[in-house]
């Protein structure tokens, strides 16, 4: 019997976001090409992220290889977009500068207080032993 050849579909899709994933997953394209060019084979990169199926991360590799050029260019725009987005987020750090130093000494102070208590307590019913 001859062997029937099917055309397949790659299974990627572009979610609500306009992002590309694998298969019926979350996984992103990007991070499996990622893992891929890092020199990762295809059952590393499933045993890194378990709903990945095998079938899929190969046809996901194989889209890339096929299409570098566009795959590659869709990485550089995914980078860009990453590093606005890092921007963003650094600015508005900025404008938070000293959050977390306040927080660390009003926490520090809390534990001193408290340490005070203790022993105010400890004075008043006198040594325990």
């Amino acid at each position: 019997m001859p062997l029937i050849i099917h055309p397949d579909t790659p299974p990627l899709r572009v979610d609500e976001s306009g992002t590309v994933r694998v298969g019926k997953t979350r996984v992103l394209f990007v991070l499996v090409v990622r893992e891929f060019q890092e020199g990762a084979t295809p059952e590393e990169i499933v045993s890194a992220y378990d709903t990945l199926d095998l079938a899929d991360t190969y046809a996901a590799v194989a889209y890339y290889l096929r299409h570098k050029a566009e795959v590659e260019e869709y990485l550089a725009e995914y980078d860009r977009e990453a590093e606005e987005v890092w921007k963003k987020i650094r600015a508005r750090q900025g404008d938070s500068a000293g959050i977390r130093e306040r927080l660390l000494a009003r926490e520090a102070a809390r534990e001193a207080h408290g340490a005070q208590v203790a022993l105010a307590s400890q004075k008043a019913t006198g040594p325990t032993g």
